[in-house]
């Protein structure tokens, strides 16, 4: 697999999230679309966002209910999509979402892998799980982002790798197929381990089974997660988009 197909297959999977055509993220142009539920869509919500958008670094595609359409449309005019993340744009907009009882949630910086296979060795003691070894792991607070709360169905953990001190999990890398071609990682490591590279150890392997086994891995991090961000990039993966969404605002009072 290529950067193209690569970037071709994120664009595909977005636009069944944005309501909009693929090209759609290439574009100079603005775009905004009203919500829907698509089948194909990463299962994050079982409603749709009253508002969601995506940036490539040009445009933005929104997605957003019809009765904000004309701000949008406003609030847009002479800006490149781009800058409508930044705060002050943000604060604007999250002015306008409360007149109906929402919020901005987080911001997400995602990454997608170059192409090629990392080959990396390690010394660390290594431990495969698939989905069946990891059901004891669920609930531990130690491993929140290496896989999910829970077993989620529609969602599933596949696949996770751990790095070991004896008996004991020093760090685990672990992968949810968000869409059957789109898995994403995630990564925890012990505070008392960290600062020895296991993470992007962990990260870089987990990637390149991915690959191997005929998915493309993903990986998102926060705008402040700095050290995240550091495991991204040496772990061979590259930014490639930026998304958020609305979540509601259960204590504003003046929602209509």
């Amino acid at each position: 697999m290529n950067k193209q197909q690569i970037d071709q297959a994120i664009k595909l999977q977005l636009s069944y999230e944005f309501n909009c055509r693929p090209e759609d993220f290439s574009g100079e142009e603005n775009v905004i679309t009203t919500p829907v539920l698509h089948e194909k869509r990463r299962k994050f919500s079982e409603k749709p966002f009253f508002l969601q958008m995506a940036t490539f670094g040009a445009n933005v595609v929104i997605s957003a209910d019809e009765r904000i359409h004309p701000w949008l449309k406003a609030w847009l005019e002479g800006k490149r999509g781009f800058w409508t993340f930044e705060q002050h744009n943000f604060y604007e907009l999250e002015t306008e979402l409360r007149k109906y009882g929402y919020k901005m949630a987080l911001t997400h910086h995602m990454f997608v892998p170059t192409p090629e296979l990392m080959n990396i060795h390690t010394d660390l003691t290594i431990r495969w799980l698939e989905t069946a070894d990891l059901m004891e792991y669920y609930g531990r607070e130690e491993f929140s982002n290496a896989i999910c709360d829970r077993f989620r169905p529609d969602r599933p953990d596949v696949l996770a790798v751990v790095a070991l001190d004896g008996e004991k999990i020093m760090g685990m890398a672990g992968c949810s197929a968000d869409a059957p071609n789109l898995w994403q990682i995630g990564i925890d490591v012990l505070p008392e381990y960290r600062g020895r590279g296991i993470a992007t150890t962990l990260v870089t392997l987990l990637r390149d089974e991915v690959f191997r086994r005929g998915a493309i891995p993903y990986y998102g991090t926060s705008l402040s997660n700095y050290g995240s961000w550091k495991t991204a990039l040496g772990s061979g993966f590259v930014p490639a988009w930026v998304e958020t969404e609305s979540r509601e605002d259960t204590h504003n009072e003046f929602a209509k």
